[in-house]
């Protein structure tokens, strides 16, 4: 066999087992894209459906269903800045400090990574903490996180949407 015919078949040899490796890949990848993907619009419902449970919650002060719904290792942010532990937002609820009245959510949307489910939304608040009113409207953000198959608040934060009249006279 001459060298020229030689190399023309290693060559050819190489790039027919390159074709099975790219080949191979494709078929080794191709059960992750083929896998069923979470319905995303099923865990969307499943977190609204949370919302409300919390909603009804506050406005109801169930301590117990609170407990449920949040995770141990909860960390809440309020509008005015306080930090919370799980702990201390129980606390606060078993105590009366904080009173909700009325709780009106709108503008709610959910996004869904994996396992963690981040929530926006506008919510309209009547009540008091203390002998302060807390009454107005707020821009929220509660985190999800999965766990064992059941979905916890790990995180929430609060800012107050300030009256543009109100914002005009500073």
């Amino acid at each position: 066999m001459n060298r020229s015919a030689y190399v023309q078949g290693a060559v050819q040899q190489a790039g027919v087992s390159l074709l099975f490796v790219l080949a191979l890949c494709m078929v080794m990848a191709q059960p992750a894209f083929g896998l069923p993907k979470r319905d995303n619009h099923a865990i969307h419902k499943q977190i609204e459906a949370l919302e409300e449970q919390w909603r009804q919650a506050i406005i109801s002060n169930n301590v117990t269903e609170m407990d449920h719904l949040l995770a141990d290792d909860y960390i809440g942010i309020s509008a005015t800045g306080t930090v919370e532990t799980k702990a201390q937002a129980l606390a606060q609820r078993k105590a009366g400090t904080v009173v909700i009245k009325a709780l009106d959510l709108n503008d709610l949307k959910v996004r869904v990574y994996g396992d963690t489910a981040v929530v926006t939304s506008k919510a309209d608040l009547e009540g008091t903490n203390g002998q302060s009113d807390i009454s107005g409207n707020y821009r929220y953000t509660r985190v999800y996180n999965r766990r064992l198959g059941e979905w916890k608040i790990v995180s929430f934060e609060a800012s107050r949407i300030h009256d543009a009249d109100a914002r005009a006279k500073h």
